[in-house]
């Protein structure tokens, strides 16, 4: 007689492969699902973040007029400055929770903040000001912070985190450190599951962290404002642009042309030459700079700073509006863009400072410009067209949470 043999169940995954054996009477083999990979990345972002669809962050267009570079030829991957979103906008990165890197650069600001020193953990502050972080790839200096302190974007992505005031894993006084950060993040599921994305594990190391981070900072760019497209029209920034007012050319020219000076620092012909510290068309800072004699610190902070040598790009100072993003310098001290001409305009070395700028200190003397209303209000006229629109509103740049 025949007699119908029956099989055991058992399922074997061997990586991408599923093996199903059943017990059957028949045919008929019931189909196994794996679990979703990205169950948490879904149940935590929503739409925000497909890891099968990442927002473009490697191919970025940019003018072909833009030639300076910081990152050391290093590509940016989709997949990496994704998870740097992440780490940017997350506030499991602080000590108790409250804190992020976009708590103090805040896309609607060009990634800086309002307030003249931003909060921290606990109720600790900024020392200096919070830094416009919009084309931070594109320049020269390759260092980072006010006092150039980091070598590279890599190593200074983590130092607010340590840092005891700001996101508060210092090691310091009884509170965690670094170490204890990693296992935390290695604790979130959906951390397991961006990590295994990118690197194929979910190991978090410091090293991840700030590649990530520093990956989602460069991709942070805006090369869509006025000055953009009348620089492309032309073959070189000394041209008039088409686009441009007769103010705005007229500002473009103080801007761009040196000063000639007299023996004691006046200046007698010439324009104001911002260019010889920002250099359009980027209008980054130039390497090897020194401080542009302000060197106060942010109250109560006592004594003076002489070691502020790097600075923001000098596009997106203002909004779509046309407010500024944010009081300018490391103090915030000055909260107009007239106020800012004003100060170059006229410059007095302190006492004690040794590291002011050799451009501003002509035969020895702080630079008098001796600017005309004409020329101060041509020059901030210009100065409004180097600010964009897409940088506040691109959602790639926003928060994913």
């Amino acid at each position: 007689m025949y007699q119908k043999k029956t099989f055991v169940i058992s399922i074997l995954t061997l990586g991408a492969f599923t093996f199903q054996y059943c017990s059957k009477s028949s045919d008929t083999v019931t189909p196994v699902t794996p679990a979703d990979p990205y169950a948490a990345i879904k149940a935590t972002f929503g739409t925000s973040i497909d890891p099968n669809n990442l927002a473009n962050y490697a191919n970025q267009g940019k003018p072909n007029y833009i030639v300076k570079e910081n990152a050391g030829g290093a590509a940016i991957s989709n997949a990496k400055a994704t998870l740097g979103r992440v780490l940017f906008y997350d506030k499991n990165l602080s000590i108790d929770n409250s804190i992020s890197c976009a708590s103090c650069h805040r896309q609607q600001f060009a990634f800086s903040d309002t307030a003249i020193a931003s909060k921290g953990v606990a109720g600790g502050l900024t020392a200096r000001h919070s830094m416009r972080l919009v084309n931070t790839r594109f320049a020269v200096e390759q260092k980072f912070f006010w006092d150039e302190r980091a070598a590279t974007l890599e190593i200074q992505t983590t130092k607010p985190i340590q840092d005891h005031a700001e996101m508060g894993f210092s090691g310091l006084n009884g509170r965690p450190g670094l170490p204890n950060l990693l296992v935390k993040l290695q604790g979130i599921n959906y951390y397991n599951e961006l990590f295994k994305f990118v690197y194929g594990d979910i190991t978090v190391t410091e090293a991840r962290l700030q590649e990530c981070l520093a990956q989602f900072v460069r991709s942070i760019q805006s090369f869509d404002s006025k000055y953009d497209a009348g620089r492309s029209l032309v073959g070189n920034d000394g041209q008039p642009f088409p686009n441009f007012t007769p103010v705005e050319n007229m500002g473009k020219q103080v801007f761009i042309n040196p000063p000639v000076f007299d023996a004691t620092g006046n200046r007698v012909n010439g324009g104001a030459g911002c260019n010889g510290c920002h250099n359009a068309p980027e209008f980054d800072i130039a390497p090897n700079s020194g401080n542009n004699g302000i060197i106060g610190k942010i109250p109560p902070q006592p004594g003076i700073d002489i070691t502020v040598t790097r600075a923001p790009s000098l596009r997106d100072l203002t909004n779509t509006a046309g407010i500024v993003n944010s009081p300018f310098m490391h103090t915030a001290n000055l909260g107009t863009l007239q106020n800012a001409i004003g100060h170059y305009n006229t410059i007095n070395i302190a006492p004690g400072n040794t590291n002011l700028d050799p451009k501003l200190r002509p035969n020895g003397f702080g630079q008098h410009l001796n600017l005309t209303g004409q020329e101060m209000n041509a020059l901030e006229a210009f100065l409004r067209t180097l600010s964009g629109t897409n940088v506040y509103i691109d959602k790639k740049w926003s928060s994913p949470f």
